[in-house]
């Protein structure tokens, strides 16, 4: 794998997208925010650092070899989002069960569309900045 310009770009970005939308989710349309129970910057620092991780894994994931079998660049995009928001919902939701006391299944079922629609979108990212961004490959000599 190419540890280029390509993969920098879309790798921060990508995170900085669904940090962004993780941030209007959690923090303004839920106002999960407030049920915090230490300093909001430790939380905003590990989230960002936690999307940063993200966003290198949907990059490593979109380059594997099993995903590279599926030639159209958006459908691997689509594919790699709904398993990258797929597996997150399903660790959040382990965490985060025994801190929860009343998980009904229609908040199961919103949390997992949008933990897919974000990672998705993040996935998007990756793939409109593969596709824009062109690395010349180098002969080795």
């Amino acid at each position: 794998m190419n540890f280029g310009i390509r993969f920098f770009i879309s790798w921060i970005l990508s995170a900085v997208v669904m940090f962004t939308l993780f941030y209007l989710w959690h923090g303004y349309f839920l106002n999960d925010f407030k049920r915090i129970n230490f300093p909001l910057t430790w939380f905003v620092t590990f989230a960002a650092c936690t999307y940063l991780i993200f966003g290198a894994g949907i990059y490593f994931l979109y380059e594997s070899q099993p995903l590279k079998k599926i030639k159209s660049f958006i459908a691997r995009g689509l594919f790699c989002g709904v398993i990258a928001g797929f597996s997150l919902f399903m660790i959040s939701t382990i965490v985060n069960i025994s801190l929860t006391k009343h998980l009904s299944i229609n908040h199961l079922v919103v949390d997992c569309a949008w933990q897919v629609a974000e990672q998705t979108i993040g996935a998007l990212v990756v793939v409109f900045f593969k596709i824009i961004i062109h690395e010349p490959v180098h002969e080795n000599v």
